[in-house]
């Protein structure tokens, strides 16, 4: 079942395949669904598997790591959802910050891919 990387982070949804409903969610607050996770239904006759969905995002790269570590700062300052990888970071569509980061001497790329944003600094593990 691919879903953004929001629907990954909601709790209580109703997951469709088709505009048919296929499943209720309704899991503890603060659960983040993993790619690959498998989820049943009560009754044991749905099960599906998460994946996660491509999106639009901004993906930015450095010819130096010391400039994707200023840029991981400025962005990590600004509370966004934000994907850390050893060689690029990602986050959702903003113009504004993409300028910002463009100003800063790293480049900034529009693509559709997933999206694997950090869970935040009390979350469980990583988010992929």
């Amino acid at each position: 079942m691919p879903l953004t990387a929001e629907e990954r982070t909601r709790s209580r949804q109703r997951l469709e395949v088709q505009g048919q409903p296929l499943l209720d969610l309704q899991l503890p607050r603060g659960t983040v669904l993993k790619e690959g996770q498998i989820l049943q239904s009560e009754d044991g006759q749905v099960v599906v598997k998460i994946t996660a969905q491509p999106e639009p995002v901004m993906t930015v790269t450095a010819s130096h790591a010391l400039d994707l570590l200023r840029a991981a700062y400025h962005l990590g300052n600004r509370h966004i959802a934000l994907e850390i990888a050893p060689h690029y970071l990602r986050f959702s569509p903003d113009p504004v910050l993409a300028k910002m980061l463009e100003q800063l001497g790293v480049q900034v790329k529009a693509e559709v891919c997933p999206f694997y944003p950090e869970s935040g600094a009390y979350g469980n593990s990583h988010a992929h």
